[in-house]
């Protein structure tokens, strides 16, 4: 959710986001394609991938979610992690209220580091 936010929010000329995860799924959950396409977004061709160190290095910016000791670490990268439940196998109306607190949270980056 949160690099289909940023992609779709911030200025690809200055910016774009790549979804990785420590223990990414073959496919994003129909409950989160369910959501994002409410609002406009379609993530169902969207294929999870692996963070990486070789991925995280490529990065201006690693945010994470909750991933803790999981997470590669990149000396230099600068690093925020946002604490969001994961939306796997939540009821819609409880992903809906994640889509939003991510896309907020998005926002509120994508402005402060002049990304729009």
């Amino acid at each position: 959710m949160a690099a289909a936010w940023f992609n779709a929010l911030a200025d690809p000329r200055r910016a774009r986001a790549v979804s990785a995860g420590t223990q990414p799924a073959d496919r994003v959950h129909p409950e989160v394609v369910e959501a994002m396409r409410e609002a406009g977004i379609d993530v169902s061709d969207a294929r999870p991938r692996r963070l990486t160190d070789t991925v995280a290095a490529g990065a201006a910016l690693l945010v994470t979610m909750g991933c803790g000791e999981a997470c590669p670490v990149v000396p230099g990268l600068r690093r925020d992690d946002w604490p969001v439940p994961d939306p796997k196998g939540q009821a819609l109306e409880r992903v809906r209220a994640i889509r939003d607190d991510v896309r907020r949270r998005v926002e509120r980056l994508v402005d402060e580091e002049g990304w729009r």
